[in-house]
């Protein structure tokens, strides 16, 4: 009865999904084989263990682009994987395209995130390159940490007590690709890399509004014409263009008009929010508590975590896997414990 369950999910996925869909039955399997669950295709299986792994519970307190934000509705890295998600499989769906693997790839895809967003991915990579004696503008130091590549590695190295989630290939080419100019093997996977700059882009937006650095008129004219005067306005353009331009193209697309706009909106939002202005004034000191944390354990190797402690990997890598795991919080945290005079005695 059970194994006729899965069986049967599998077959319904042949009758409902386009033939250029990702089966389930045609997985290319994950790197350690293992039974098949008898009541779970393998992607909900995936899906099912990034939503339980404690790397996914720890982006509730890691940064999007407000650190430290005074207020309660503005996205964390956990807020923005979820409405990725969704976005995502709104585009997988008319498409006729795969959700279970859809779902699972736009789950995991940031779960390797540094502390502080992106300002603490730079500075990882930056305290990398002084103990390693690279320039730091090198295009050798852009590639010693990447959030994509950490996101596979955190998954297969660090969950479950060192035995790794242990994924589908699938899965996992999804996550590593939704980056730049990356192109994943599936269509699931490009329809993440779409959703990610979409939701993004939307929210962003929106959590400036909110916090007084941008109004609806300073966005540019043009690509508010295009996309709409709202976030569910935006979205619903985004999402819709998307779906029609993929389903005429036989691939993940979006019209030049579209994409353009959005394009146009993220070069906006990099000029005045991700590199200047009030935003940012606090990542000076969140790069700094990065940096001082990564010379410390660089310096005192011992006293690592024992699951890194044993990680076969160069000692900066397994410093920079400790640090990236750490929530906003944690990090503030340590660098206080570390640091940070105690002030004992005091009445």
């Amino acid at each position: 009865m059970d194994v006729c369950m899965r069986t049967e999910l599998e077959r319904r996925e042949h009758e409902i999904l386009s033939p250029k869909a990702s089966f389930a039955d045609s997985s290319l399997g994950r790197g350690k084989p293992e039974p098949a669950d008898p009541l779970r295709t393998c992607y909900q299986r995936d899906r099912d263990r990034i939503l339980h792994s404690k790397s996914f519970r720890r982006l509730a307190n890691k940064t999007q682009v407000f650190l430290a934000p005074e207020g309660d509705h503005y996205r964390t890295r956990l807020t923005h994987t979820l409405e990725v998600a969704q976005i995502a499989r709104d585009i997988a769906r008319p498409l006729r395209l795969n959700e279970d693997l859809t779902e699972a790839i736009a789950l995991g895809h940031d779960l390797g995130h540094t502390p502080f967003g992106h300002a603490g991915e730079r500075a990882l990579r930056r305290a990398m390159a002084r103990h390693l004696g690279i320039d730091p503008r090198s295009d050798t130091a852009s590639g010693l940490f990447r959030h994509n590549e950490q996101s596979v590695r955190v998954t297969e190295l660090y969950e479950r007590d060192g035995r790794g989630l242990n994924l589908s290939l699938e899965v996992l080419d999804g996550m590593r690709c939704h980056a730049g100019s990356l192109h994943a093997r599936t269509l699931e996977g490009r329809i993440v890399a779409r959703a990610d700059r979409i939701a993004y882009v939307t929210h962003d937006i929106d959590d400036a509004e909110r916090a007084g650095l941008l109004t609806e008129e300073m966005l540019p004219i043009r690509c508010r014409e295009v996309l709409g005067g709202s976030s569910s306005e935006r979205i619903a353009t985004m999402v819709h263009d998307a779906v029609s331009t993929s389903a005429a193209a036989g691939d993940i697309e979006m019209s030049d008009k579209v994409w353009g706009a959005l394009m146009g909106m993220r070069a906006f939002l990099f000029s005045n929010l991700y590199k200047t202005g009030d935003a940012k004034s606090e990542e000076p000191k969140a790069e700094h508590v990065v940096e001082a944390l990564f010379d410390y354990y660089a310096n005192h190797l011992g006293e690592l975590p024992s699951e890194y402690e044993t990680c076969d990997a160069p000692d900066e890598v397994r410093v920079a896997d400790y640090i990236s795991s750490m929530t906003d919080r944690f990090a503030i945290r340590r660098y206080q414990d570390l640091f940070v005079p105690r002030a004992w005695g005091l009445r």
